[in-house]
């Protein structure tokens, strides 16, 4: 067995063929190397019978030979292996003998100097004028660029990493017929300090037979098995490799040892071959791929059209990719959504916060529905406290989010996400609107949140202060990549000065293969090429049903939270509260208007036709009440979901129930606009003389009149839900809200006879109006006083003057805010992450 010597800095080690030789950055390693690209556990070396073999054990940054990098790899003396970059990065020199120190061991020396991302790269890179254009060129010409080879931690593409790169956070040892419970509780035999976890969250057991299953007891975020849930209360038996997800931490067990991983921020992203077709068979998202460096600040440019917002959809599973994959820690996101949800914060274009609110109490809330149900509200408000010191929001906390300036509101947005730290946040357009002083403090904020153990993605249209990304991603025309890499250098290999130059080329140039001239440029080879270096963790993906996301909080606690949060923005608007009084008001005194003192029952019959004479009075009377009933229910909730949109669609994803959010859309709404048709009703009915009994109430006969009134408000308030969940912006709200009054005017058999008019008659079934002024006509007995002059024979059935045509009108006025709830919960489907919906 032919013995291998290997030659580092000045050091070297004999290596005799007993067995593998591990290389990386552990100090219990066989062969230490402290550098910053060198992965934990990078690398081994060993003989195999044959001949000696090095292997890479899935580092971040690769193994290379001749400039390849490998997976597996015969070598031999004269071969010179290089870690974690191709060039420059730590060279073995290996030989068949020298003078050497025993396998393993390392002589007294100084150690290899550790370099950060940018180390050793000799300055920046020399400026170069812009590229004179050649008119019967068909695209700008390149300029020569000198790149430099060296790749930081988590360089190259950013290939994903796995386990076997860190050291394990702890280790905790089993015996036969041990229970080990994991919990945030301190009673518990493995205490996970993270408000994601429940007090008491799941335990490990190892059965008589050596095998080990975890229990979950409960917990409200969830026990994930590969990423996937195992179900409130389950069990599951554990086969080797498989990784346990409790929070933040990560399991795997070793033997009869149980490692921990705790995610701190070390974790790799990349996208793979993203590409997006839309129903016209059109891609507006080609091919991308690119890996995220850890503790990194990325950013996204590009001009419009060029797919960014659909990225940033598809990189954060709100609209998955139709092919390639999107991994986070090299774990698939699509596929382990349910688990990897909690550790991305987004941060859309739109503030995520609740603009009435004060900014303490929007992050209560907020808080409040995040995080499991067991914890405390000592333990909520420490962690706002914490996140609003962090981004020197603690002054302002006291301040309602409409107060603040711009660049603020970004912050507290910024802040809401943080709560259950994340280790990557995604940020759309965040300095949109904002005056360069603001831009410039916001993208410093980023810059803060990267150095500070975060990775953050910012898409954007602002240029001015990409100098603080440490990778720039550069979108072209029909959304494919046109450059990767670092900012300082993405000017020069466009040839331009200015970015204005680039998108104008970008836009002059349309149909120039710009993803051609990026995937054949040495900064591909650099950045881009070893993305598909390393094979994405694979899983068992169980069926459809469950695969149902686990909620932090049980259904009636997001109830109460949000019902709470909903009367809280309705009671710090003044407007809207004086509105709501005035509105009723101003409606039932129009009524009033309307011959005051005549009442509301039926004429003396006619001697000379038999036929009692109409009351105009009474149907005029009632139409108004039931028109303006109509238009204010409408005008309550015809707003409310459109405006909540992007407030919705995120806490849609971290776990909100949709039921429950539109349940408390139902309650708080349905008693504000029941309350405002009883002051219609009131108004409209007490002065006038109405029937001394009731059909359904007895002597409360102005209750029984004002009952329709009241139900029309709240089932039109239930079709004002349905306009806002179908609408994409609040202008188009007003049109149909228009629309809405004026046809239930048309359809409450006031202006003229339904009854008996084929087609039109059962149209009208489908209309609130209908169904509540029928209500109140079968008590005021409506068939005589406003009978049918063309027919007196024929009378309406909904006006029958009987309990049990004033109780059908009432529950057929009732089904159908019903079915437009149903309708509701259906098309708020369609604001909702895709891949929860799959």
């Amino acid at each position: 067995m032919p013995e291998l010597v290997l030659e580092l800095n000045g050091r070297t080690w004999t290596l005799d063929g007993s067995g593998p030789y591990t290389l990386g950055r552990d100090p219990q390693g066989d062969i230490v190397l402290e550098d910053a690209r060198v992965s934990w556990r990078h690398a081994t070396i060993s003989w195999n019978g044959g001949s000696w073999v090095v292997e890479d054990l899935g580092s971040t940054n690769g193994t290379f030979v001749h400039g390849r990098r490998v997976q597996q790899l015969d070598i031999g003396p004269s071969t010179a292996v290089y870690l974690g970059n191709p060039t420059d990065g730590p060279r073995l020199n290996l030989s068949g003998s020298a003078a050497a120190v025993p396998a393993g061991q390392v002589q007294p020396q100084q150690p290899y100097a550790a370099q950060g991302a940018d180390a050793g790269w000799g300055g920046q890179v020399p400026h170069q004028p812009a590229v004179a254009q050649d008119p019967q060129q068909q695209a700008p010409q390149q300029a020569a660029v000198e790149i430099p080879q060296q790749q930081g931690p988590g360089g190259g593409a950013g290939a994903p990493s796995v386990h076997s790169d860190r050291s394990p956070t702890s280790f905790h040892e089993f015996s036969l017929g041990r229970v080990m419970r994991i919990g945030r509780a301190l009673e518990n035999d493995l205490v996970v300090s993270d408000l994601q976890v429940s007090r008491h969250h799941a335990e490990f057991h190892a059965t008589p037979d050596g095998r080990f299953e975890i229990r979950d007891l409960g917990s409200h975020n969830g026990t994930f098995i590969n990423g996937m849930p195992i179900g409130k209360g389950g069990t599951a038996l554990l086969d080797p490799h498989d990784i346990v997800g409790v929070g933040h931490s990560t399991f795997r067990l070793v033997g009869d040892r149980l490692e921990e991983f705790v995610d701190t921020g070390e974790v790799s992203f990349s996208a793979r071959h993203l590409t997006v077709t839309v129903d016209s068979g059109k891609q507006i998202l080609r091919d991308v791929s690119f890996g995220v460096p850890e503790k990194s600040l990325v950013g996204v440019i590009g001009p419009s059209g060029s797919g960014k917002s659909t990225l940033l959809k598809a990189l954060t599973g709100y609209r998955p990719a139709d092919q390639g994959d999107v991994l986070y820690d090299n774990r698939n996101l699509y596929k382990q959504f349910a688990q990897l949800r909690q550790r991305i914060g987004l941060v859309p274009q739109d503030d995520i916060l609740h603009k009435e609110l004060t900014v303490k109490k929007a992050l209560k809330y907020a808080a409040k529905l995040r995080f499991p149900a067991d914890t405390t509200a000592g333990e909520r408000d420490k962690r706002i406290d914490e996140v609003l010191r962090e981004l020197k929001l603690d002054i302002h906390r006291d301040k309602k989010v409409t107060s603040l300036s711009g660049g603020q509101r970004k912050r507290v947005s910024v802040a809401l996400e943080l709560l259950t730290k994340p280790s990557l946040i995604f940020l759309d357009e965040p300095t949109s609107g904002l005056d360069p002083g603001m831009d410039r403090d916001v993208m410093q904020l980023l810059r803060g949140l990267a150095d500070d153990g975060r990775t953050v993605l910012v898409v954007t249209h602002s240029v001015a202060e990409l100098a603080l990304c440490d990778k720039l991603l550069v979108m072209a025309p029909g959304g494919a990549v046109a450059y990767y890499g670092p900012p300082e250098e993405a000017l020069n290999f466009f040839g331009y000065e200015t970015w204005a130059d680039v998108f104008s080329a970008f836009e002059n140039y349309r149909d120039y293969d710009w993803a051609g001239r990026w995937k054949g440029s040495q900064h591909y080879q650099i950045y881009a090429a070893d993305i598909d270096a390393v094979e994405p963790q694979s899983a068992p993906v169980p069926a459809a049903q469950a695969m149902k996301p686990p909620k932090p909080q049980g259904w009636f606690s997001q109830l109460g939270t949000l019902i709470r949060r909903y009367v809280s923005v309705i009671a710090s608007d003044k407007g809207f509260l004086l509105l709501s009084v005035i509105l009723p008001a101003v409606i039932g005194a129009v009524s009033l208007l309307i011959n005051h003192e005549r009442g509301l029952l039926a004429n003396p019959v006619n001697p000379k036709t038999g036929i009692p004479v109409p009351n105009g009075t009474a149907t005029t009377v009632l139409l108004i009440l039931a028109v303006g009933a109509c238009f204010a229910g409408a005008a309550n909730s015809v707003r409310e979901l459109i405006k909540e949109r992007v407030i919705y669609e995120r806490e849609r994803a971290t776990g909100l129930s949709r039921s429950a959010y539109l349940m408390s859309k139902v309650i708080v709404l349905g008693v504000v606009t029941m309350l405002q048709g009883l002051m219609v009703g009131m108004i409209g009915f007490a002065s006038r003389e109405v029937p001394e009994t009731g059909l359904v109430l007895g002597h409360a006969t102005l209750i029984e009149l004002c009952l329709p009134i009241m139900a029309l408000g709240f089932t039109s308030m239930m079709f004002g839900l349905v306009i806002s969940a179908l609408v994409k912006t609040s202008e188009k709200t007003m049109p149909l809200l228009v629309m809405f009054a004026i046809i239930q005017v048309v359809f409450t058999g006031c202006l003229f006879t339904l009854h008996g008019t084929l087609g039109v008659n059962e149209f009208s079934y489908l209309m609130p109006s209908r169904w509540a002024v029928a209500a109140a006509g079968t008590t005021l007995d409506f068939n005589k006083i406003a009978p049918n002059t063309d027919d007196p024979t024929s009378t309406d059935p909904l006006w029958d003057h009987t309990a049990g045509a004033w109780t059908l009108d009432m529950v057929a006025l009732i089904a159908l805010g019903a079915l437009c709830g149903f309708l509701v919960a259906r098309f708020l489907r369609r604001h909702e992450p895709e891949v929860m919906r799959k």
